[in-house]
């Protein structure tokens, strides 16, 4: 993929700086748990490229799962993650997660997250995957809200932590194969160098590479693909998890409807009112993402219609309003009653199962970069995520994160000081204006089209044609405007999901090959697809890292 090693011309000479022992990119569950982390003497710079309040976790709706109740175990919220992850995932990271959840949610309680309790213990409730209630909320439908209410207010009376809002992360910056800091853009300031003893990168998803997702705009793979221009391995970009139920009424914005709803004993119908789950799992309703999502695609290919309903009509309508009071606020907003009326939903890209290769600790390959949250790959979702398994994720990563950052810059002696680096574009001679919001829709079509639910080789060709001949006329182009890079980010992503793809010749979790429509396990096993390394120049005061060989690596190989 042509490409330049970074996204924009810069000199250090010409150029603000400012300088931090921590620098955290990304101001969800993630970056700010690792904030609060880093100890009162060392200083922390949070930066986001929108509000501080825009974020995926904001977003979460279902809650956070972890072992609280006497008939559950973590042994049994162990097997139902693995059986998830249907066979890629790490068991250690697995079990590292797992037995650190309590101890994060009693943390965010401490915080003042205030959960949904019944009489006086936190409540609980199942979805998809889970065999036992174990899934804390809040506000009923909106726990992604509560806790990034509380976490923000925390970080915000932290003495020790700055945030910056409105502040694009355009590239990491590597000096000597390390990482030293980032490029950003700051609204009305400028473009600014950010030198730091050691960088966490908590960016979040690329969900926004797909036209139907239950993403906000601001989810563009921005961290995924600046990790991988300063060379950090990324892996398993193929496992895109859907949703299977996204709010669908045509012409409107896309919201999701909380896997709850089916926790809570919704059925799924398709146009003529049959359930279709029993015949498509023994799990029904209840079986992981994935396969309700594909029975979700054969059901509205089977109907021709464009999607199926949610029905609760059958559930306590008291029960069902005071559970989910955020989904019956915005179906009220399209005339449904949500206790009544059938809820029409189809799938929707909806969370990053690849990303960033990280070890047990959250290193990367690149010395002085960590990663936390969905930029990552840590071996805890395998193929599919079970459900509410990623904001405590984000809470156990974060924190591991933040504990070996400190430890490294402490010992780094690293001087902070700014270094005279300077990186040209060429400018290329190019007459036409880019339509980039046109270019940015037509990507996010094709996503969808051939690189969706269900996938085959002749279409991801296809599909790696168009995105490649889109990355020549387009990476090597020096914007600057949000959008621009967005572009060049999303480009970056959708070229290694398909690759990853086209590589992958089985069926597993997320990732579904009808001409390859069965799990491989003899041929794959616990093998990851690893992205093949950038070829980019670099000037020579910033090196470029070394290449990461394209191979497909397995697990127990990975640090």
């Amino acid at each position: 993929m042509s490409a330049n090693r970074y996204l924009v011309s810069f000199d250090a000479r010409q150029t603000f700086h400012r300088f931090t022992d921590i620098l955290v990119i990304g101001a969800g569950i993630a970056g700010l748990r690792a904030a609060l982390e880093v100890p009162a003497d060392l200083s922390v710079l949070v930066v986001t490229k929108d509000r501080i309040t825009e974020s995926n976790s904001s977003y979460a709706q279902g809650g956070i799962a972890g072992v609280r109740s006497p008939d559950d175990s973590f042994e049994n919220h162990i097997q139902d993650t693995l059986v998830a992850g249907d066979g890629l995932c790490d068991r250690a990271i697995v079990e590292q997660v797992i037995h650190g959840a309590p101890s994060q949610i009693e943390q965010l309680v401490n915080w003042g997250t205030k959960f949904d309790c019944e009489d006086g213990q936190l409540a609980l409730t199942r979805e998809g995957g889970h065999s036992h209630r174990r899934i804390v909320h809040a506000l009923g439908d909106s726990t992604g809200f509560e806790v990034m209410r509380a976490i923000i207010a925390t970080a915000r009376n932290t003495p020790n932590v700055t945030l910056w809002d409105d502040t694009f992360t355009i590239d990491l910056l590597t000096h000597e194969g390390q990482c030293v800091g980032a490029v950003v853009s700051r609204n009305g300031m400028g473009r600014f160098i950010i030198w730091a003893k050691q960088v966490i990168l908590a960016s979040g998803g690329c969900g926004m590479v797909y036209r139907e997702t239950t993403n906000p705009p601001v989810a563009t793979g921005d961290g995924m693909a600046a990790a991988y221009r300063a060379g950090a391995e990324l892996r398993d970009m193929e496992f895109m998890q859907f949703h299977p139920t996204v709010l669908y009424v045509a012409g409107s914005a896309r919201y999701l409807i909380s896997e709850a709803v089916r926790g809570e004993g919704a059925y799924l119908r398709d146009v003529n009112g049959e359930r279709f789950m029993p015949a498509a799992d023994p799990r029904c309703e209840l079986a992981p993402r994935d396969v309700v999502a594909r029975a979700i695609f054969r059901t509205m290919e089977r109907t021709q219609h464009p999607n199926v309903y949610l029905d609760l009509s059958h559930l306590d309508p008291a029960m069902v309003l005071r559970r989910f009071p955020g989904i019956n606020r915005v179906c009220r907003g399209f005339a449904l009653d949500i206790t009544k009326d059938k809820i029409p939903v189809r799938p929707g890209a909806h969370y990053m199962l690849g990303g960033v290769t990280v070890d047990p600790h959250g290193r990367t390959s690149v010395p002085g970069l960590w990663a936390a949250g969905e930029v990552t790959s840590s071996g805890l979702h395998g193929a599919n995520r079970l459900a509410s398994n990623s904001l405590i994720e984000g809470l156990v990563y974060g924190t591991m994160c933040a504990q070996g950052a400190v430890d490294a810059a402490r010992k780094s002696g690293y001087n902070l000081t700014a270094l005279p680096l300077k990186y040209v574009i060429a400018k290329h001679e190019i007459d036409d204006r880019l339509d980039i919001a046109d270019m940015t829709a037509s990507l996010r079509s094709l996503m969808v089209r051939k690189m969706g639910i269900v996938r085959e080789r002749a279409r991801l060709l296809e599909a790696q044609h168009d995105v490649e001949f889109w990355c020549r006329y387009v990476l090597t182009r020096d914007f600057d405007t949000r959008g621009g890079w967005e572009l060049q980010n999303l480009l970056t992503v959708a070229r290694l999901m398909i690759d990853a793809a086209l590589r992958r010749e089985e069926s597993r979790g997320t990732h579904f090959r009808s001409d390859f429509p069965t799990r491989d396990d003899a041929g794959w096993g616990l093998r990851h697809v690893v992205a093949p390394a950038q070829i980019a120049e670099a000037p020579a005061s910033v090196p470029s890292p070394a290449p990461v060989v394209p191979v497909v690596k397995p697990i127990q190989e990975e640090f």
